[in-house]
């Protein structure tokens, strides 16, 4: 009898779980649905009578054809089927949310029909991936929607745009593999967001455009991913672009500087991210572009430099000497292994931080690298190591003496040098000897000085 009492007292305990979950209101209901792909929050009708037609005032649809698992024509009419439906039996009540990706499926009259159901429901944040396989042109009442807060277009075609582009309270606009159509076009897109606050381009062709302005108050986040240049070497460069967004915060840039761009007025801007892989060709061309981007971010605070950025400084021969000086530059991070070619570079780059206070090596010294005792570099060191480094972090060690006598020449020579953070790479924690060895050459340098050397 106990047991069976203890029983009913879980499913009881159960049934009220239930209830109590029912019984909240239906914002709340909304909110958990939220999170949901719209395919999965039509189940939810089978839960009970409170929560059969629940579903149809979700404020957020996420219409995905990768979800429906079949072969590619039942796919497709699955697909159209579930959205239909969907779009059919909703309330009239606004849309917040609207996803649509369409890898699979495409067919642009149901597409773009659909794109118009989201903008006729007031729809704030709209999502967009299309993988066309002809000629498509997005609705026109899209580009003059006076609700739209966000907006994000994927797609592989040119962006075809009408004559009349204003979007009064668009803040974030994201446009990813699409190709622009041309100069006058592509700059009414940009001029018609008048209150953008972040704006991300990846990997985009810009062929049809030769010069183009950004030119935003309001815009605070910029990301941009270049396409790597496929032309012959002797062809024509890329597009000059010009930035001017006086309350610009965070910048990224990364991909190939096939193009060019101009950071006009950027005064606000704190924090940069730049990573550029080794060019093939055009290696001054590309050189040059990288130098010029630097340029526009002089007044930044914190920098992280990724991939072959350093590297691609080696090929700028005389015109290293406009390399800008830093000198707000606190915080300086190299996402990137350091090898011979690239130590010089960096040095010469440091030297043109005279107030930076963190350095760190994210992935450490490459294995080729190699710096005697009687290298010139140690009589060269940048001010900026003697007087102001605070915080030297370097990851990756492996234990090599040149990694060995950089570390001690910071050592001797950072009067102000508080911290220094060695993170070990794998073998060189499986090599116990050699660990031991790094830490005494180390701890023996520090020894009598301020500076506190932790190993991780």
């Amino acid at each position: 009898m106990s047991n069976t009492g203890q029983d009913r007292y879980a499913i009881h305990n159960v049934r009220d779980r239930y209830d109590r979950i029912s019984q909240l209101p239906d914002c709340i209901h909304h909110y958990i649905l939220s999170f949901i792909p719209t395919k999965e929050v039509l189940k939810t009708s089978i839960l009970s009578k409170s929560w059969k037609y629940l579903w149809t005032s979700v404020s957020n649809l996420d219409f995905d054809d990768t979800l429906f698992h079949a072969n590619k024509t039942h796919n497709e009419i699955c697909f159209v089927n579930f959205v239909e439906h969907v779009l059919l039996l909703r309330d009239a009540s606004n849309i917040d949310k609207f996803r649509l990706s369409c890898r699979v499926f495409f067919n642009a009259l149901r597409i773009n029909s659909w794109i118009t159901y989201a903008l006729l429901h007031n729809v704030q944040e709209l999502n967009l991936c299309v993988f066309v396989e002809d000629q498509f042109v997005l609705p026109s009442s899209l580009f003059c929607s006076q609700i739209l807060t966000s907006l994000k277009i994927e797609m592989n075609c040119v962006l075809e745009l009408p004559n009349n582009i204003c979007f009064p309270c668009l803040k974030m606009l994201h446009l990813s593999l699409i190709t622009f159509p041309d100069d006058e076009t592509t700059q009414k897109l940009f001029m018609g967001c008048r209150v953008l606050e972040e704006l991300v381009i990846l990997d985009c062709d810009w062929v049809n455009l030769k010069s183009i302005t950004i030119s935003s108050s309001t815009l605070k986040r910029f990301t941009i991913d270049d396409l790597p240049y496929f032309g012959p070497p002797d062809g024509p460069g890329g597009c000059k672009i010009e930035i001017y967004a006086s309350n610009l915060v965070n910048m990224n840039y990364a991909g190939y500087p096939s193009n060019e761009i101009v950071l006009c007025d950027v005064s606000s801007l704190v924090n940069a991210y730049i990573s550029v892989p080794v060019p093939h060709t055009r290696k001054i061309e590309v050189a040059t572009h990288v130098i010029n981007l630097l340029n526009g971010l002089s007044k930044v605070v914190s920098l992280w430099v990724s991939d072959h950025t350093i590297e691609s400084l080696v090929f700028a021969g005389n015109l290293f000497v406009h390399l800008p000086v830093f000198k707000n530059l606190t915080y300086l991070e190299l996402i990137m292994e350091i090898g011979n070619p690239t130590f010089k570079a960096l040095m010469k780059l440091l030297s043109r931080c005279p107030n930076l206070q963190y350095l760190c090596f994210s992935e450490g010294f490459n294995n080729d690298i190699y710096l005697d005792e009687k290298d010139l570099v140690w009589s060269s060191l940048p001010k900026c190591i003697s007087c102001c480094l605070k915080t030297l972090s370097f990851h990756n060690l492996r234990g090599y003496d040149s990694e060995i006598r950089f570390l001690n020449c910071v050592l001797r020579n950072a009067l102000v040098l508080e911290k220094m953070v060695i993170v070990s790479c794998e073998n060189l924690v499986r090599d116990r000897n050699r660990q031991k060895e790094v830490k005494k050459a180390l701890q023996a340098t520090a020894k009598g000085k301020s500076c506190v050397v932790t190993f991780l």
